[in-house]
């Protein structure tokens, strides 16, 4: 076997082994996370829709087209594996039309898929009574249907919760990054809009849910339970969809003082034993899996030892 055979059988062992990424990842503060679903829609993410000439795929932006009719409550799902705790959903928007009386509406449900029937987290951009607002809505399990925008001193829409900073408005063909959190400790979601771009944060804002929430297993976009008259519509794109869930703790190795004497350090050739923890990942939707690490670590030791052994033989 030539040395230029050995050194590509090599070089491909490396790019298996660069290749292997964990489902486990961390936060900006190094908290361990487990990705739920992640999509940056650079293939076709095969959502469900009942109007495929509204809301598709589009290939050549790498994007996720929408255009929302209330008239027809179209919409677009796709099902994930139970979120029954803690999480944090984050996706980017451009809009480029909403006519009045049109919502762009995106987050998590329930089996139902109907923002008037719990639970559902969704986030939404409207275009009415206070022209192009943002919005934080919910429906809990059981039932309790809680709303608050970012019209300052609405208390008409959310009562004494209500935003009371300055009002906040998104404008049409700017990417908006969008963060809904939800601490099950505490019960409460929030929300994040940031410009894109600057990273600017344009509005955020919180809701005590009072109860926990749970049997949220589905990404849903639409509008969906909505009435209104026809050809007004909510139209523009989505990206960089992940959701993600607090991870298992990661148990730090211990650490072994150095034993001393009088003469000083003691120097032994005995190793501690030390007890690790082990921590489960949960599989992942099919989106997000990545392939085995040790799978394929042991996949690039196997090429070379081959090319190795092949290359003695020949010597011999």
């Amino acid at each position: 076997m030539s040395i230029r055979t050995i050194t590509l059988y090599l070089l491909i062992s490396a790019c298996l082994l660069v290749l292997a990424a964990p489902v486990q990842a961390q936060t900006s503060d190094g908290q361990s996370v487990t990705v739920v679903y992640e999509n940056t829609f650079s293939s076709d993410p095969h959502w469900t829709t009942n109007s495929p000439s509204s809301d598709y795929w589009s290939p050549s932006e790498g994007v996720y087209h929408f255009s929302l009719e209330p008239s027809t409550g179209n919409y677009a799902f796709t099902p994930i594996d139970p979120v029954d705790g803690s999480f944090t959903f984050d996706y980017d928007v451009t809009l480029t039309r909403v006519d009045t009386g049109a919502a762009f509406r995106f987050g998590l449900t329930g089996i139902e898929m109907d923002p008037n029937q719990g639970p559902n987290v969704l986030s939404s951009f409207t275009n009415a009574k206070f022209g192009q607002i943002m919005w934080l809505h919910i429906v809990t399990t059981g039932s309790k249907k809680m709303e608050v925008d970012s019209q300052s001193g609405d208390t008409l829409t959310s009562g004494p919760t209500a935003y009371s900073g300055p009002t906040a408005k998104y404008e049409l063909n700017k990417t908006y990054h969008v963060t809904t959190s939800y601490d099950d400790d505490k019960k409460i979601v929030t929300i994040t809009v940031k410009e894109k771009v600057s990273g600017k944060v344009v509005w955020g804002y919180y809701l005590n849910t009072i109860e926990n929430l749970h049997g949220l297993n589905h990404i849903y976009l639409g509008s969906r339970g909505d009435y209104g008259q026809m050809y007004i519509y909510a139209q523009g794109y989505i990206d960089n969809i992940r959701l993600t869930v607090p991870g298992p703790a990661i148990t730090p190795l211990p650490t072994f003082a150095t034993p001393t004497s009088s003469n000083g350090p003691v120097i032994t050739t005995k190793k501690p034993t030390l007890t690790l923890t082990p921590v489960s990942t949960p599989a992942a939707t099919a989106p997000t899996q990545s392939p085995s690490s040790g799978l394929l670590a042991i996949s690039a030791l196997a090429v070379i030892g081959f090319s190795c052994a092949r290359l003695g033989k020949k010597k011999n």
